[in-house]
């Protein structure tokens, strides 16, 4: 599914088209919708860059059990635990 945002929205906000994005994935995590590491990945970015963006606005990391879980399954699938 694609997203279609006018140019008339984009230009109202004062954003480019990559702030707007930037904007749009940081409010879905701040909002629990996305997890840290979705988030990292719609923006293509890394999750250690993606925290760093997040701690410059003041935003908190919510890790909780289960994406814990996640990334010991992810480090043991890559050999590294």
């Amino acid at each position: 599914m694609s997203l279609v945002i006018s140019d008339e929205i984009i230009k109202a906000s004062g954003l480019s088209e990559d702030e707007l994005l930037v904007e749009l994935v940081l409010l879905l995590f701040q909002q629990f919708k996305v997890s840290l590491g979705k988030a990292a990945e719609l923006l293509n970015m890394s999750q250690i860059r993606f925290q760093r963006l997040i701690a410059d606005r003041g935003i908190c990391v919510h890790y909780d059990v289960a994406e814990l879980r996640e990334d010991i399954e992810h480090l043991t699938e890559k050999g590294w635990v």
